[in-house]
Order: C-alpha cells, then structure tokens, then sequence
C-alpha cells in the first residue's frame, strides 16, 4: 500500500447544516437533539430534510419512475477516471456553456466523469461573495446540443457547482420568478438576437438535462449539484473522482461526498 503515500485528496463537497439553501421549494434541513450527554451519556439528534440540500446526487428514480434508487448504483459508476473543467473565466449571470467551452479547455475522453465550474460556487452560502439568488437563479447552463454529446461521450455523470446542471430558465423557476426570466430574455435577446424560449423551448426542452439524460435508454447520465469545497484548485485537471452517496434503498437521490484523488509525482 505504499502507493497510497502518492496520493493527494481533494473534497468537491460543500458544508451543510440548517443554514444551507435547498433548491428552491425543497424542504430545507433541520436538526434537532432528541438527548444530550447529560444524564443519557451521548449525543443525539435527529433531522428531517429533502435529498436536495447542499452537495446531492440526483438518482436516476429522481425523474425517471422505472429508474433505479441510489443503492443501486455501482461503484464502478460512481467512481473513476474523469476531468474539472473550469469555465469561471466565462461566468456571467444567465451564461450559457457548449460542450465546446469544455473541450477548448479539457480533453475528455469516452466514459469520463464530468466536473463542471461555472464560477459560481463563490456565491454559495458560506462564501464571502455570499448571494443566494445569483446561485440559484442565475447561474450558468448547458447549451441544448450538450445532452448529445454527453451521451455520445457515455459520460458517467456530472457534477456543478451550482443549483441545477441544468439552465435556472430551463427549470421551473422561470414561472416561479417571472422578474428574473424577464432579465433572462432580455440578455439572450441582446446576446443572441433569441427570446427566452427561443433558446430553451418549451415543453419540448424543458428541464432537459434531467428529463433527457436520467433514463436508461439516455445512457442513465446522472449529476451531482452544489458541488463545491477545492474545486477552485482543480482546474482543467484529470484525476481519478469519486461520488460516495450513502446506500439509499428506494432513494430518489441523496447526499454525498464527493473527492477528487490526485497521484503526486
């Protein structure tokens, strides 16, 4: 186990507790002590959350009623050669990223795992450019072409480091915050001469990172979000990266840990 010595750990997780946003309308953490050392002679606690608080692994069940639970996933999935591709030096408010953006920066082979830094994991909750709606609501996403070219990569499964891998105004939140689609609009139409929905269709595009990737006849491509922790010191990196969510049977998604392992010279 010498090897071991060579081997560097980098944790792409965020810290999370009660004070730790959910993805809009999720039910957020909460904790509480059920005993305390004094007179039982432990601690314990209970909490009560949905699976979508801080870093999570969306399960293939998540958007897919035949798809499989979290216990289900195999290591080999969830464990394996991949790369962190950093995009912040685009990052804008609204942006949009192709699959181009990563492969100027990043070569990415068959089969990878894909971690993606948009930039905006400087407005996480416990950062000091703290700004919870620019993460949530406003962050950058996927061009429509990007769920091809994943699944023609047989990606394993991604991972951002922000509210959704898919566009905030590709999800629900653009009925939800009719003020921030508006902003949205207004951009992509002096950005790209293109309406809202001219970018993002719907229905036929609506949240389709999730609804077109998700299935197994979509190559089961999966993804992790709020990731975060060292991420800023991964970048345009390839490493060995790892997903460790708890063994959830009949789980949706789930909370996990996510490490990046790097064999020093």
């Amino acid at each position: 186990m010498k090897f071991w010595n060579n081997i560097k750990m980098y944790d792409l997780t965020v810290n999370t507790s009660h004070l730790t946003p959910p993805w809009p309308t999720y039910e957020p953490l909460q904790v509480k002590f059920f005993k305390r050392l004094s007179p039982n002679g432990a601690n314990g606690q209970l909490i009560t959350t949905s699976n979508h608080v801080g870093t999570h692994l969306d399960g293939p069940l998540h958007f897919d009623t035949s798809g499989r639970d979290i216990a289900s996933l195999e290591l080999e999935k969830l464990v394996g050669p991949g790369v962190i591709v950093d995009l912040s030096d685009q990052a804008e408010d609204f942006g949009i990223y192709t699959p181009q953006d990563i492969m100027d920066r990043v070569e990415v082979k068959k089969g990878d795992i894909l971690i993606i830094n948009t930039g905006y994991n400087k407005y996480g909750f416990d950062q000091p450019e703290a700004d919870e709606r620019r993460y949530m609501l406003r962050h950058p996403g996927p061009s429509l072409d990007f769920m091809a070219w994943a699944q023609e990569m047989e990606i394993k499964w991604i991972g951002v480091d922000c509210g959704s891998a898919d566009h905030p105004m590709n999800t629900k939140i653009r009925d939800w915050e009719p003020a921030e689609a508006k902003k949205c609009d207004e951009i992509f139409q002096k950005k790209y001469g293109k309406t809202l929905n001219e970018v993002y269709p719907w229905p036929e595009q609506y949240q389709a990172m999730h609804i077109q990737m998700f299935g197994q006849k979509y190559g089961e491509i999966i993804h992790a979000e709020n990731v975060g922790g060292q991420i800023n010191e991964l970048s345009n990196r390839r490493m060995i990266i790892g997903c460790f969510p708890w063994k959830f049977q009949g789980g949706e998604s789930a909370f996990c840990r996510i490490v990046a392992f790097d064999e020093q010279e």
